[in-house]
């Protein structure tokens, strides 16, 4: 069955939220310029109220090394996801400091996109849109012969995640933007995503 990573949690309610549907993963933001960021006293008090059936990922975006291994060595999260222009020697750098899990993020554009995200060493990826939280989707006929398990993301909705599980079959899909009214997450929506990935 397709995992459900909620992304962008920043307030208790949406930890309550998060608690009562059990996705699989909820993500803190620990990137400053984010609407969605989340400073690391803020997610480690989240952290404390996430049920530990819920695997807490840390959204990166070009931050020190060490500074990710802090927040995973100390428990705020399980993984940490790399959302910038992170390479090979920075995941190499990285696994000195932790063996928690890696998740390393793609722009699919093209092929080549693709092809590059097959070939990282990181232990899972993330395929996203060329804007990353921006609602906006990538052409998914892209992936139908990509070669490793990967993350969903880019655009997912109450509308389209059905399709996407059903053409794409990914290991998980990763939603933000799509479960938010106003800019803040909607209970409401959560659960209909959720019937929608789950039913």
């Amino acid at each position: 069955m397709t995992k459900i990573k909620f992304c962008g949690l920043t307030r208790a309610c949406d930890i309550e939220y998060a608690n009562a549907l059990l996705p699989d993963y909820a993500g803190f933001v620990f990137f400053p310029k984010s609407k969605r960021y989340v400073n690391p006293d803020s997610a480690a008090d989240l952290r404390k109220h996430l049920d530990s059936r819920i695997t807490p990922v840390g959204v990166f975006v070009n931050e020190k090394p060490e500074n990710i291994a802090y927040l995973i060595n100390s428990g705020v999260i399980d993984i940490a996801q790399l959302h910038g222009d992170e390479d090979e020697d920075y995941i190499k750098k990285l696994r000195t400091l932790t063996e928690k899990p890696i998740i390393q993020a793609f722009r699919i554009s093209d092929k080549s996109d693709v092809e590059r995200a097959e070939s990282s060493s990181a232990d899972m990826v993330l395929l996203d849109s060329q804007k990353g939280g921006s609602g906006e989707c990538f052409d998914w006929s892209l992936l139908k012969d990509c070669g490793r398990d990967y993350f969903l993301a880019g655009g997912l909705n109450c509308s389209n995640a059905e399709r996407a599980v059903r053409e794409l079959n990914p290991f998980a899909v990763d939603v933000s933007s799509g479960i938010e009214e106003n800019g803040v997450k909607s209970f409401e929506k959560m659960k209909l995503f959720l019937e929608k990935i789950r039913n």
